[in-house]
């Protein structure tokens, strides 16, 4: 048997990119002296400092390869690999076959010893060379093998990769199978993860659908969040983001006995099974909130102001805020008075100046106007940017005003005059009415955060009238 090549020692742990978009080699530190050596193969906390992706490994798999030349790959699978040397040396070589991807195609090769590591991505061929008798090739991964998971292939002796093997590919030990994958021209990209958009018939869903093209689009009817059987309903390792915009918001039924469980179910039971799929399978984790989680006593509601709500719905509202907030990788974003393509304020307000009617409106409940087109912009701003995890208020932007503001300014717009709305008080429009669960008066969201983070909403102004202008045109 050969003897290994000896080893660099005490090197400083760092990463190195490489040509391929998210390929990353790391060199390990490696102690040693004439008894052997020690290192730290896998160290959560120094390689996330680092930027290794904090990849949720779930299974380590060792391959021994008794003879110097034995040849595997390429191969594509659909789940990231931490690769390391146990002993020995091997020559590795990696091709890009992640659809879409900016280095699609690309190859890159190293050769690898036990001081050396290197981070490859879903999607990316992963190939290697035994450079030594008995080399061990050890890996980390974040998904079980499954025979209905999606991979692919590449020959390795293509040409167009451009891979020097040490040893040639004639007398290298190679299995027929590996001789035999298609070259690049032919081989079949690896698909992106898939996003989940819960609730997709919504108002916010429906945005969501525009901005997030491709996205598995599900219902109650298709797929029933708030039940444990979702739990095992997905391959979910193959999904990177769900999009929660489903709810219970019928805020005044939610103080019915049977609103009350529906709400609870929806808004709380079936947020915290999203999260639990989240945390197990390394998912991203979007999910809306709102302002009826606060009492409405402070004038203007910051991200880490204290839960307080007043209603039922407020109470389911807030219990999924929590529930959502324990997965890692988690965006909530907090609303108000949300306006799409569906039922809502504005609508009926422009239904109403049509018909000549003059309604009564409160006029002590304020806050700004949320258009789902900004908030599913502001979503996938967050989701594309790699955004630090977190709750964000996001609204319109502009100055606040009362649901009375906004009437008198859908009725001028709709070239009816602002006096036909009569501003009232929340207690004066609502006496006499059983069952009507209690509002906030302070709805006004802090959106300083999100505008930090780089999307600035329109000005819910400007966005009332596009929206109207749309309604007229459609």
């Amino acid at each position: 048997m050969e003897k290994d090549t000896p080893i660099e020692f005490s090197k400083e742990l760092k990463a190195e990119s490489t040509p391929i978009e998210g390929l990353t080699v790391y060199d390990l530190t490696v102690h040693g002296d004439n008894r052997g050596w020690f290192k730290e193969n896998w160290q959560r906390d120094k390689m996330t400092a680092i930027g290794l992706p904090d990849f949720g490994p779930v299974q380590n798999n060792v391959s021994f390869n008794a003879e110097k030349g034995v040849t595997r790959g390429l191969h594509a699978e659909p789940w990231d690999k931490y690769v390391s040397i146990g002993t020995g040396r091997v020559f590795g070589a990696w091709c890009d076959l992640r659809e879409g991807s900016p280095t699609y195609g690309q190859s890159f090769s190293i050769e690898l010893d036990p001081s050396k590591a290197i981070f490859v991505p879903r999607g990316v061929a992963n190939g290697f060379q035994a450079l030594d008798d008995g080399t061990v090739y050890m890996y980390l991964v974040n998904d079980h093998w499954s025979p209905n998971g999606e991979y692919s292939f590449v020959n390795l002796a293509d040409p167009a990769l451009g891979i020097d093997w040490p040893i040639s590919l004639e007398t290298a030990e190679l299995s027929d199978k590996d001789r035999n994958h298609p070259i690049l021209a032919n081989a079949t990209p690896i698909k992106p993860k898939k996003v989940l958009i819960t609730g997709a018939n919504g108002q916010l869903g429906r945005a969501l659908q525009a901005v997030f093209p491709g996205a598995e689009c599900v219902d109650r009817d298709s797929l029933d969040i708030s039940s444990e059987s979702v739990i095992t309903a997905r391959r979910w390792r193959d999904y990177s983001v769900i999009l929660n915009a489903a709810a219970y918001t019928a805020v005044d039924q939610a103080e019915t006995p049977e609103g009350k469980k529906a709400a609870w179910q929806a808004n709380a039971h079936a947020v915290a099974n999203l999260a639990k799929i989240a945390i197990e399978n390394n998912l991203t984790l979007v999910h809306i909130s709102s302002d009826y989680v606060f009492d409405g006593t402070e004038e203007i509601h910051a991200e880490n102001e204290t839960f307080s709500p007043l209603s039922v719905y407020g109470q389911t509202k807030a219990a999924g805020d929590i529930a959502a907030a324990l997965t890692p990788r988690h965006y909530i974003l907090r609303t108000s008075w949300v306006i799409g393509d569906g039922n809502n304020f504005v609508k009926t307000m422009q239904s109403l100046a049509e018909r000549g009617i003059q309604p009564s409106v409160v006029d002590d409940q304020i806050g700004r106007l949320t258009f789902t087109e900004d908030l599913a912009n502001g979503i996938r701003h967050l989701v594309k940017a790699d955004a630090p995890y977190g709750t964000y208020n996001l609204t319109n932007s502009g100055s606040p005003a009362s649901w009375a503001t906004i009437a008198k300014e859908i009725y001028q717009l709709s070239d009816k005059s602002s006096d036909d709305v009569t501003p009232v008080t929340t207690e004066e429009y609502y006496r006499g009415k059983e069952g009507i669960a209690p509002r906030p008066l302070q709805s006004t969201l802090n959106i300083d955060k999100i505008q930090n983070a780089g999307f600035t909403p329109r000005d819910w102004h400007d966005a009332l009238r596009e929206y109207l202008l749309s309604k007229k045109e459609s």
